[in-house]
């Protein structure tokens, strides 16, 4: 997934430091509140997506006010109400949003214990809190949060003298609650958008252009299902009617009568266009000499990939007097709102936008872009709640794609093997397409409407936020010499954004299947060989680890391993893979060691930490946006293969504890070392060194 990347406003960068968001966003009543009904409402700016982070700061604010954990009550992220916390992902909601709420919660008590102190003359250091209530040395009653609800304790900033607890007097935190997001998707309740319905509301179906950039040249005339409306606005079509099967027929009907321009077409050779793409050169990363001449030279390709996500895109959104509403499943509340104010023409604070779960995603998919769709249908309905929802081949072929990617690696070695230049160079579009960041908004039908500008190319993120194109492109191995190029290429043929993990995909999967041919030029077994490169403590030990879990040093055919430090600043994760090559490849067993820091819940993280894995099964495996030059084919299930429930591998997940060290996120991590494990167990297997994903049969 991509990074929430921001910078402090003016008048923020001379101010202590504070932990995570709340350094942004300082006053602790933008955090939480007391309630006179003994709750605390928490108000986090990260959204829950599938990946447990509700349980997860639940878990951190009931620890830091000592109360029971039923007694939190999390608001959804809605604009204007909650802190503006860009976006969720990149692995970082504890990091930015959890330690900022632990922080304000440790500032919030220390207020209320000053307080009850101050009332009942009893030191502070003389009182303990019991699920919320102030209890005296004797066990006597002084007071409780719900007693100082309402008393403006927590319209100050947070002070920078607040002392969370340390790891060793934290219960919560490092235990595994349940996740309190999953009673009612298990029973069936109103929690995901797709679940919504409100008085009144009416159904809507839209039609997309079939390539980005065409324009509709014509519509032809013809009856509608009776109470359909059509909804037309520059080359903008949807309909809307009171039930879907009716929208549904309707967008069948109109799809045979529009005509688009045409467009020029698609890349047929992915890699020999991005050798030879025009773009930004730039140098990541440089220390030591220029290059010598190099032992061994190897180029990696990896084709557009697709979200999938099995949840349809869905919003719904309703205009009125004050302006515009929107329930959306969107990543970042706070960027879609800007992105609607500048492709309706409204200023921001008109629109309100309230975040509902989805059925998960796997980075920018097309929540932002369903909502201008829901938006621009309700328009022609003043009052009227209008619920937009993308078809499946609309769900493939429309959201945005994961960028192709080539890569070319010189590797230089002295007579005893060991690495003594690294150089590598990666050809990429950029990979975040999401809305917020520019001056053009990035919407699918934004450039449809009157007055709308062409979708601009998808920028990259800094580097000191983890990067896109060259996110894990320098190694982690110790390399004396080394050289890292990149470059963005500006031609966006299909539109692109951040897919989980980002260019480190692409990038770890290269970088090991190197030291994988330099160990075996070597003369030396790829784990010794990696060791040998290897001066991080932390990565060392997740890489015995997961060897030990695996038996590694006995092993046979059919096994290879992965190593990486997620955006070479986060998690450390190891990968044994053990695969087996019959008429196609299949992932039969992982072994994956982690060190994401301090765990909040070390069930959430482990299923993150499998679920990544899985993923990276998936995309290994299967993955590949295909076309005709024209469209994008790949827009059905039977088109777009995923890795299915039978071939899923058992995973063997272990994590190396460190609770006084600083959490660092899980989601993304397992991913490359999954990828490139795989690919070095396809060598051990067959013999053959993977050079293009996915790893099918005509690709090998």
């Amino acid at each position: 997934m991509n990074l929430a990347f921001r910078t402090a406003t003016e008048g923020e960068s001379d101010k202590p430091r504070l932990p995570g968001s709340l350094h942004l966003h300082r006053r602790l009543s933008q955090w939480l509140e007391l309630r006179a009904d003994g709750t605390v409402l928490v108000k986090p700016g990260k959204v829950e997506l599938g990946q447990g982070i509700l349980t997860a700061l639940t878990q951190i604010v009931a620890e830091e006010l000592d109360v029971d954990p039923s007694r939190i009550v999390l608001l959804p992220a809605t604009t204007g109400e909650s802190p503006d916390e860009a976006v969720t992902s990149g692995s970082l909601s504890v990091q930015e949003c959890g330690m900022a709420l632990r922080y304000a919660a440790a500032a919030a008590r220390g207020i209320c214990l000053m307080v009850v102190a101050q009332a009942s003359g009893v030191p502070v250091e003389a009182i303990r809190i019991a699920d919320g209530r102030f209890l005296g040395p004797d066990g006597t009653e002084l007071g409780s949060y719900a007693a100082l609800a309402g008393r403006g304790l927590l319209e100050v900033e947070a002070p920078p003298d607040a002392k969370p607890k340390p790891a060793a007097e934290r219960r919560l935190a490092g235990s595994s609650l349940p996740r309190i997001d999953l009673p009612a998707k298990v029973f069936g309740q109103t929690r995901l958008i797709h679940d919504l319905r409100l008085p009144g509301m009416r159904h809507a179906r839209v039609l997309h252009p079939p390539r980005l950039g065409a324009r509709l040249e014509e519509l032809q005339e013809g009856p509608l299902p009776p109470g359909v409306i059509l909804v037309r606005d520059g080359s903008f079509l949807a309909v809307v009617a009171s039930e879907e099967a009716l929208a549904e027929a309707a967008l069948a009907r109109i799809a045979r009568r529009a005509r688009w321009s045409a467009m020029p077409p698609l890349p047929a050779d992915t890699a020999a266009w991005l050798r030879d793409a025009a773009g930004e050169d730039s140098v990541v990363a440089e220390r030591g000499e220029p290059s010598a001449a190099p032992t061994l030279v190897r180029e990696f390709v990896r084709p557009y990939l697709q979200h999938a996500s099995v949840g349809l895109c869905c919003a719904v959104a309703q205009w009125h007097d004050q302006g515009l509403t929107v329930y959306s499943h969107t990543q970042g509340p706070y960027n879609l709102r800007a992105d609607l104010a500048k492709a309706l023409q409204l200023e921001p604070e008109r629109i309100r936008v309230i975040h509902m779960e989805g059925a998960g995603c796997y980075g920018h998919n097309g929540a932002d872009d369903v909502a201008l769709d829901a938006a621009l249908a309700a328009r022609a309905l003043p009052g009227v709640p209008v619920r937009m929802l993308w078809t499946r081949a609309q769900e493939l072929a429309d959201a945005p794609a994961s960028p192709a990617m080539w890569v070319r690696i010189e590797a230089t070695t002295d007579a005893a093997g060991r690495l003594t230049h690294w150089r590598s160079r990666v050809h990429s579009n950029g990979h975040s397409g999401r809305p917020g960041r520019g001056a053009v908004p990035t919407l699918l039908s934004a450039p449809l409407i009157p007055g709308g500008r062409p979708i601009p190319p998808a920028i990259n993120p800094p580097l000191a936020a983890g990067g896109g194109i060259e996110r894990n492109a320098v190694p982690l191995y110790d390399v004396p010499n080394l050289h890292v190029a990149m470059r963005r290429v500006t031609e966006m043929p299909i539109r692109t954004s951040a897919l989980r993990g980002l260019g480190a995909l692409m990038h770890v999967w290269a970088i090991e299947s190197v030291m994988d041919e330099l160990a075996e030029r070597a003369g030396m077994d790829p784990l010794a060989y990696r060791l040998a490169h290897l001066s991080d403590a932390r990565a060392r030990a997740v890489l015995e680890t997961a060897a030990a879990m695996a038996g590694w040093s006995g092993r046979g055919p059919g096994l290879g391993l992965g190593l990486a430090r997620y955006k070479n600043s986060g998690a450390w994760c190891a990968v044994i893979a053990r695969i087996e090559a019959e008429e196609r490849v299949r992932a039969r067993e992982l072994w994956l060691c982690a060190d994401v820091g301090e765990v909040i819940n070390p069930d959430g993280t482990l299923n993150q930490l499998e679920g990544g894995a899985l993923h990276a099964v998936s995309i290994a495996l299967h993955e590949a946006l295909r076309h005709d030059g024209e469209r994008v084919l790949t827009d059905s299930w039977a088109a777009y293969p995923v890795l299915r429930f039978p071939d899923v591998p058992r995973v063997n997940a272990r994590l190396i504890p460190r609770p006084e060290e600083p959490p660092l996120g899980a989601g993304e991590a397992s991913m490359g070392p999954t990828i490139a494990a795989i690919a070095g167990a396809i060598h051990s297997a067959l013999g053959v060194r993977p050079c293009r994903l996915p790893f099918t049969p005509e690709n090998l």
